[in-house]
């Protein structure tokens, strides 16, 4: 039995299945995918995804890779470039997937200083990828790995303190504000620069028609290998569950206490209690007239646009969500989609997607703030604008109970939670209770449509549990 939906439930329930096990993968809502799903959330006809939107760890990961995703009608989109970050003079950074001309955005010191760094990780992306997708203490090449700890390990500040530019700073403002931590903490260079890595090692591409479309594509498999998926079955208590010789949890570490609480040990309960969930997210799709109309010509070259401003503007963003205060002038990370994948609006309109950090099960309405930011970089954008939906931390958590408090990443990602999900133990993914393990993004490798957590949770009880037990 596998509980959850979402791609590291389809992974795990995949695994099983491919070892010849009988797998029935149940989900709450009535439709597989968890955070994978793509609804009409403004007026007919807009396609918007629900949560993820954006799949550079889909398209990179060594568990998805291995699957004929492209069988099952599953096709990757690029846009012309991965990102752009529009600065208040106009322009915009742009990240490409040629390094070359990245680099000579930044200026001649810091794009060599950016090239240093970023050439010799991008040249082997799929052996980096694979040590830093493994469970704890498996790696497979040093050199490559240390040449990566070297800045992961630090804070996004001091690693922006290299570079002199303005240009260069705010960029890789923008990659490590995805850690949703203050950028004055590790390890947030270390989401930062993965993000840069796989912009020029696969690009940040998205499937065609929505995320919903790599969720059919991933049960579609599952059901080919003999598999089951049982939707509208949401799971309250572990005694809801039928006798099974596995059971895999995709859940996080609040919910497995709600689950699980009359049978777990009172020390693992007391450790579960401790794990720190995350800043929530503050969505808002937009149904527009037209294309998004940037100040900066390079914007409307990316999939992706980060919204804030200098270095200095997002730190101050993200610290204050980090902080419990809702930011005044938050960090918006913006897609879209309809630009390069026009059959997600009807014929001449546009679609765009966006969030911003804010603090844990925060209740406030951000649509204002986070509108004036896209407005700031793209006058004229609210008399684009055609209907809009939001979705505050309770919505998110209601529409997919696995954000808690509105946490799209699974937990905090601190140095500590990053090191151990959820917390320090030999196997992450077993728990006291016999034949059952959690997959969700709260275990390793952490957050991210990957499938790696589930992947790696399916194999350890694979091990643990033999057939027919």
């Amino acid at each position: 039995m596998v509980v959850g939906s979402g791609p590291n439930g389809l992974s795990a329930a995949i695994v099983l299945a491919q070892a010849g096990r009988r797998v029935v993968l149940l989900e709450g809502n009535e439709t597989a995918g968890g955070g994978l799903r793509t609804l009409e959330l403004t007026l007919p006809g807009f396609r918007h995804d629900l949560c993820s939107a954006i799949h550079p760890l889909g398209v990179a990961s060594p568990f998805l890779r291995s699957l004929d995703l492209a069988a099952q009608g599953v096709r990757w989109v690029h846009p012309s470039a991965p990102l752009a970050h529009p600065l208040d003079d106009g322009t915009a950074v742009l990240l490409s997937r040629s390094l070359t001309e990245t680099c000579d955005g930044l200026g001649a010191e810091d794009g060599a200083r950016y090239r240093r760094l970023l050439e010799p990780l991008t040249e082997d992306w799929q052996a980096l990828l694979t040590d830093l997708l493994s469970p704890r203490g498996l790696i497979r090449h040093p050199v490559r790995h240390a040449r990566f700890a070297r800045v992961a390990a630090r804070s996004a500040r001091d690693w922006a303190d290299e570079f002199a530019g303005k240009r260069a700073r705010a960029l890789l403002a923008g990659l490590a504000g995805h850690s949703a931590i203050p950028l004055e903490f590790r390890p947030s260079a270390a989401i930062g620069l993965l993000l840069a890595v796989l912009g020029h090692g696969v690009g940040w591409p998205f499937p065609r028609g929505g995320a919903q479309r790599l969720a059919d594509g991933l049960a579609a498999i599952l059901l080919g290998l003999g598999g089951r998926v049982a939707t509208g079955r949401p799971v309250r208590h572990l005694d809801d569950l039928p006798e099974a010789g596995i059971k895999l949890l995709s859940v996080t570490p609040g919910q497995l206490l709600k689950l699980a609480a009359d049978q777990l040990p009172r020390s693992y309960k007391r450790r579960l209690a401790r794990y720190r969930y995350g800043p929530g997210a503050f969505k808002v799709d937009w149904a527009l007239s037209e294309p998004i109309p940037w100040r900066a010509p390079e914007c409307r070259q990316a999939g992706t646009v980060h919204l804030g401003g200098t270095f200095e503007e997002i730190a101050a963003a993200e610290l204050d969500a980090w902080k419990d205060r809702p930011p005044r002038r938050p960090f918006v990370l913006l897609a879209q989609h309809s630009l390069f994948d026009p059959g997600r609006a009807p014929r001449g309109r546009h679609t765009a997607w966006a969030y911003c950090h804010v603090p844990h099960a925060c209740g406030r309405d951000m649509t204002e703030r986070l509108e004036a930011q896209v407005e700031r970089f793209a006058p004229g954008f609210r008399d684009c604008i055609l209907a809009r939906s939001r979705l505050g931390p309770a919505d998110m958590a209601a529409l997919n109970p696995n954000l808690v408090g509105g946490d799209i990443s699974g937990g905090a990602n601190t140095l500590r939670q990053i090191l151990a999900r959820p917390f320090p133990r030999l196997d992450p993914y077993g728990t006291p209770l016999p034949g059952v393990f959690l997959c969700s993004s709260s275990t390793p490798p952490g957050g991210g449509v990957h499938g790696m957590c589930g992947y790696h949770a399916a194999r350890s009880a694979l091990e643990q549990v033999r057939p027919g037990i």
